[in-house]
């Protein structure tokens, strides 16, 4: 297999689908099909437009992207995976030491397909969810960035239904279809998790999503990374190069937010922002609260036979599997686990084989926590007593020892009553919706100009000054 990236071929690659008649001729195949779902569930209203966009020419560390102007259906989608490590080994499970494999296990054909599958059902959902928000955009540079995120979520689509089709046969063929006629919040045709049937109608939520939801895909992807079967491992890596990225807009749009809040609230004297047409830091938390919760279930349940099977096998491996000093095969260890207890909360340690999903939540949730970090940092340097802070993790939980329970953000165990009582000041209201709709209602598409309810960032994209022509509109 070579690594060259053939820029010419009908869809760029670097896996020498020239060389794979059959193989081109079913993504061939594959193509009008996400191109009309591209074009019936893509961003709503700028098919036309030329953005400056980035494209992957290269899998190189440096220099791997090209910027250009491009239409959005005209956008290079292709298939890139990671340079290959010579003699690489499986570092995890049983197989450890083994060499990877570079052809599907027949005996883990169909859980390694429901990894592939689910990780590629979110691609598209994503993309499906922020449709509408180009009609709302606070900059030409936002919308821009929103682009880049959508068409690079396309992309790793391709990554996905590339292994289905390669690897997978009919079975493959016909999830790589599935992908393309589920729709995200469809009651009949729903995505495959939560989180990615849930409207995204405004900004606010939209760096919410892409600052933890994004960030959740990050260590999806990072589990895969190590996986013994070479393919997944190298489409993940290069998949990981894109979503930094993905991440850069959700923490950068976030802080900005804060920062237009903060420069309000000392300009005027008040905490009352909203009479200036800006995002009030109480609301700001009640989104923090819905779209952690909604994310961390993404995880999975706190023990898993099934993330403890995948781990065996040598599919998915911890976060950074390679830098923690043990066995790597986890058939003795424990793993501290917090769970309810009645009206508290136990910590006890499990097979750390089974705790697999809770300590993957546990590391994703410390990085999260970072960014908190920083975007306190931020309401710090206004002299502004607020403190932006993560739910307890058993708030707002629908999967897990915690779904059904009622327990406030800051970790008290409630009746239903007590719950539905104090909520509406926990998470987002239908008030908060409309106020939100009010002040991003009318897109801001001057060049260089801004919403009032965001600062500018503190830099353009690729050395562009901040008021460069990021989509044109002539």
């Amino acid at each position: 297999m070579t690594t060259t990236v053939d820029l010419n071929e009908r869809i760029p690659n670097n896996v020498d689908l020239a060389g794979d008649r059959r193989l081109k001729r079913a993504l061939e195949a594959w193509q009008p099909g996400f191109l009309d779902w591209w074009h019936d569930m893509g961003p709503v209203g700028h098919h036309t437009k030329e953005v400056y966009l980035r494209t992957a020419v290269s899998v190189d560390r440096k220099g791997w992207a090209n910027f250009a102007y491009t239409r959005m259906p005209d956008y290079r989608w292709g298939i890139f995976l990671a340079e290959p490590e010579p003699d690489r080994r499986i570092a995890f499970g049983q197989h450890r030491g083994e060499p990877v494999w570079q052809e599907v296990p027949g005996e883990y054909r169909a859980p390694l397909r429901r990894l592939i599958v689910v990780q590629g059902d979110t691609e598209p959902a994503s993309v499906e969810q922020q449709r509408q928000l180009g009609l709302t955009c606070p900059s030409l540079y936002d919308l821009r960035n929103l682009f880049q995120v959508n068409v690079e979520e396309g992309r790793h689509l391709w990554a996905m239904v590339y292994l289905l089709h390669a690897h997978f046969g009919r079975d493959g063929r016909e999830e790589a279809e599935g992908m393309l006629e589920r729709r995200s919040g469809d009651p009949d045709r729903p995505r495959m998790l939560g989180a990615f049937n849930e409207r995204t109608t405004n900004w606010l939520s939209y760096y919410m999503f892409t600052f933890l939801t994004d960030r959740d895909g990050k260590y999806q992807l990072s589990s895969m990374v190590e996986s013994g079967f070479d393919p997944l491992a190298r489409t993940c890596q290069f998949m990981l190069t894109e979503e930094a990225h993905h991440m850069f807009v959700g923490i950068t749009g976030l802080s900005r937010i804060l920062q237009r809040t903060c420069e309000l609230m000392r300009e005027h004297d008040s905490d009352d922002v909203r009479r200036f047409g800006a995002i009030d830091l109480p609301m700001f938390q009640r989104y923090m609260n819905f779209h952690f919760s909604v994310t961390i279930d993404l995880f999975g349940s706190e023990l898993s036979r099934n993330a403890a099977a995948n781990y065996s096998m040598g599919l998915k491996s911890r976060y950074r599997e390679s830098h923690i000093d043990d066995d790597h095969r986890l058939e003795h260890d424990t793993y501290a686990v917090t769970r309810p207890a009645g009206a508290d909360f136990a910590r006890q340690d499990e097979p750390a084989l089974n705790a697999l999903n809770e300590r993957l939540r546990d590391d994703y949730v410390a990085e999260v926590e970072d960014g908190l970090a920083r975007l306190n940092r931020t309401i710090a340097g206004y002299d502004v007593d607020f403190t932006v802070r993560l739910p307890h993790r058993g708030f707002n939980r629908k999967i897990g020892a915690y779904a059904g329970m009622h327990i406030s953000p800051d970790g008290t165990v409630l009746s239903a009553e007590e719950w539905q009582r104090q909520a509406v000041g926990w998470l987002p209201s239908d008030s908060d919706r409309d106020y939100l709709w009010s002040i991003m209602e009318q897109p801001v598409l001057a060049r260089g100009q801004f919403a009032n309810w965001i600062a500018p960032p503190a830099r353009g994209i690729n050395e562009q000054p901040i008021d460069f022509e990021y989509v044109r509109f002539d």
